[in-house]
């Protein structure tokens, strides 16, 4: 797909979100038949362009860039970052539903699950080729599936219920008819339902051309199945061995799903995490990013105002307690955090890492490879520095993942779980370990996907974790001069503990906005 298909014309993205009769509120349909929508889906054209749309808000600023990783900030692995009362309320769980930052994955979501509805509703009966048919299909399938995985787990229990489930058999119900099934199991299951019909339908990532490559394809739905499975797997440990199933199904499938392992440690995770393997063999999925758009991600977490040289913003700043997980030794550890006196490249210059704004004293150096050249500017970064994109694709799931779910997944059953976690080890340049525990799990999986959408808040949750661990406070080093890189510091409390009540915040409001406009109930304890 490229940016090619990411940039979908204004008067298309307006007229795909009329034809869907689209409001901030899934709920609020207008019932079809216009013109308009009437005279849509009628031509090949027409079926591709509606299957474009359902990528539009991959790379909105409040979906993949902020938007859930507000969330993720909640946990112990960064701090906001620079002084934000909106998001420091969200870190601590002090919210009311009232704050913008958390409004728009709600509704979003739901826009994209109507436009997936419309193909599903449409595109069969068109006179199209059949293999581009099936394609379409399997997108819709895919993206309403993905979007419903994001809003399922962040706002959906057992207790409080999941979220209403849209497809295109009740999508022209009245509004304000659909409610909250009594599980999230139920949401689950449906997307585990539709996520295999991407699989029937949808290529191998491999078989798409130059220009398709970011389309939903058949390994990224094997891999959300298995997702999904492991987060089914908190309400019904069955489903543990499914997760083993579908993860074995990634890697067989053909397309040769893999790490990138040069077996040079100290090299290959920070290519890794570089735009040189955005469809490298790790690639699952991501947020297709150039430097006209995408996810904002690289640029928001980068050093407030960039030094001088670009529009960072400052936020999501690692902890302490983050950089000392690392065991020694652990190659990922520099790629993943700067601290004081570690040189990087910045526009051309080699500089040693000191923060006058980090409240933690560190940056996450993940998404800093593109900043590195000379003159950055429109080749590698975006030149709006409020649209701080770069030309790495933000990765929301890598192959890195499906091995530690499937590691995960063994050891919970009581199985054996070292293969799949000594291969990600291995590659961070680590000795293997012997008759893996769920502690030696969650160690890999902190600090292989630290700062990544894998989620460490959620993990916390479904482990059972989240209360212990908020309950204690967060540490940063502050540096006694903080404009010298080469200045002592201590280490200090940044952020204190919390009260974390693991029967109502394991999930979070769902908008005011969506509860009054809906009727659905909110969630327990908000």
């Amino acid at each position: 797909m490229k940016n090619a298909i990411y940039k979908i014309s204004t008067v298309l993205a307006l007229g795909l979100a009329s034809l869907s009769s689209c409001s901030d509120d899934f709920t609020n349909l207008e019932p079809l038949g216009s013109t308009s929508y009437e005279n849509f889906f009628q031509t090949e054209q027409d079926a591709i362009e509606a299957a474009n749309s359902l990528y539009y808000y991959m790379k909105d600023e409040d979906m993949f860039s902020r938007g859930f990783f507000w969330y993720i900030n909640a946990s112990d692995d960064m701090v906001t970052g620079r002084i934000n009362s909106t998001a420091d309320n969200i870190k601590n769980f002090n919210m009311t539903g009232e704050e913008g930052y958390a409004y728009w994955m709600y509704p979003q979501s739901y826009k994209i699950i109507r436009r997936a509805n419309d193909i599903l509703l449409n595109v069969p009966t068109m006179n199209i080729s059949e293999s581009l048919k099936n394609r379409i299909l399997g997108e819709a399938y895919f993206m309403r599936a993905f979007h419903y995985f994001w809003i399922a787990h962040t706002y959906g229990d057992d207790n409080s219920g999941g979220v209403p489930i849209v497809t295109e058999e009740n999508m022209l119900d009245d509004a304000g008819s659909y409610s909250r099934p009594a599980s999230v199991t139920e949401n689950y299951a449906q997307i585990v339902e539709d996520l295999k019909k991407a699989v029937d339908l949808l290529p191998l990532f491999t078989e798409y051309s130059a220009d398709d490559k970011g389309r939903a394809h058949k390994d990224a739905a094997l891999a959300y199945i298995a997702k999904t499975y492991l987060y089914w797997a908190e309400y019904d440990a069955s489903k543990y061995a499914d997760v083993v199933t579908y993860a074995d199904m990634v890697t067989n499938s053909g397309s040769a799903r893999s790490l990138y392992d040069t077996d040079n440690p100290d090299e290959d995770f920070r290519m890794l995490h570089s735009h040189l393997n955005n469809w490298g063999p790790e690639y699952i999925w991501s947020v297709v990013s150039g430097v006209n758009g995408g996810s904002k991600l690289p640029g928001v977490s980068l050093e407030n105002k960039g030094w001088g040289k670009y529009n960072g913003w400052g936020y999501y700043m690692p902890t302490n307690d983050l950089y000392e997980e690392f065991e020694a030794g652990d190659y990922r550890r520099e790629v993943t955090i700067l601290k004081f006196g570690d040189e990087f490249k910045f526009f051309g210059e080699t500089r040693k890492y000191q923060s006058e704004n980090s409240l933690s004293g560190l940056q996450f150096n993940k998404y800093l490879y593109e900043y590195q050249f000379e003159d950055p500017i429109g080749t590698y970064i975006n030149s709006n520095g409020n649209d701080p994109t770069t030309i790495y694709n933000v990765p929301l799931l890598r192959y890195a993942e499906v091995l530690l779910m499937k590691s995960e997944a063994l050891i919970m059953q009581g199985l054996n779980g070292d293969a799949p976690l000594n291969r990600v080890r291995e590659r961070a340049g680590l000795a293997p370990i012997t008759n893996a525990t769920m502690e030696d799990l969650k160690h890999e999986r902190r600090v292989e996907l630290a700062g990544e959408f894998a989620n460490r808040h959620y993990d916390l949750v479904r482990w059972g974790d989240a209360e212990e661990i908020y309950s204690k406070p967060l540490y940063g080093r502050i540096h006694t001069d903080k404009a010298d890189p080469n200045s002592p510091y201590n280490i200090e409390v940044i952020w204190p503990a919390r009260d974390f009540d693991p029967e109502t915040m394991h999930v979070w409001p769902i908008p005011n906005k969506v509860i009054n406009s809906s009727g659905i109930p909110q969630n327990k304890g908000w």
